[in-house]
């Protein structure tokens, strides 16, 4: 039997915030390093609390102090990926080193595909919003980020805030990662075929659906 099922969990925004106090411990960083270790070698369906203690080189009760089940682990997993890429693409737009938002927007795309190459289990999690937790709640993480780099944007760069802009740029976000997902789904490099798809889905977003002052 599995230790618990998306039907019985509860509201996803709920499980997120358990950890959060704790978040800043050595002991809960090794336990998601593990975690995301685990995730990366099997996948995150596969993922156990055990494996978790397991490879963390912890007792299974020190892993049930910090989350309350396997889907507590990968909430949790996928709330530092957000904070991670949130922090590096925020920094990225608003550093001031490019001339225009699709300059930007470029260094971005770096940042992201980076991600998916060299952190663990962020290939298979990313936001979170991969995991099928029902009934949905609340707003997508991709559309949480999209937000944040779309007000960036307007910020450093002008970019007209409209609302078929804004949706334009989440749309194009999701495009992308989903893109960038498939590029590295068989290939841990990423196939260049997919990538360079997502690049013109960036350039699509730049040359028709927004524009700045």
């Amino acid at each position: 039997m599995p230790e618990t099922s998306a039907s019985t969990v509860r509201p996803p925004a709920l499980i997120r915030n358990e950890p959060v106090q704790a978040r800043s411990t050595a002991r809960l960083a090794a336990l998601l390093d593990a975690a995301a270790q685990v995730v990366d070698e099997i996948g995150y369906e596969r993922l156990t609390t055990a494996m978790v203690a397991d490879r963390a080189g912890a007792s299974i009760g020190t892993v049930y102090r910090y989350f309350p089940d396997r889907i507590a682990v990968l909430q949790s997993l996928a709330a530092r990926n957000e904070e991670r890429i949130s922090a590096l693409v925020l920094a990225e737009i608003r550093n001031g080193d490019h001339a225009t938002w699709t300059d930007a927007m470029v260094a971005v795309f770096g940042i992201y595909v980076d991600a998916f190459r060299v952190q663990p289990g962020f290939a298979a999690i990313r936001l979170g919003d991969v995991l099928d937790l029902r009934p949905a709640e609340g707003t997508p993480q991709n559309t949480v980020l999209a937000d944040r780099m779309f007000d960036a944007l307007v910020a450093r760069y002008g970019v007209i805030d409209t609302e078929a802009a804004r949706f334009a740029f989440d749309a194009g976000h999701e495009l992308t990662d989903a893109l960038v997902a498939r590029a590295f789904a068989r290939d841990p490099e990423g196939d260049a075929r997919y990538l360079s798809q997502a690049r013109r889905a960036l350039r699509g977003i730049a040359a028709n659906d927004i524009a700045t002052a």
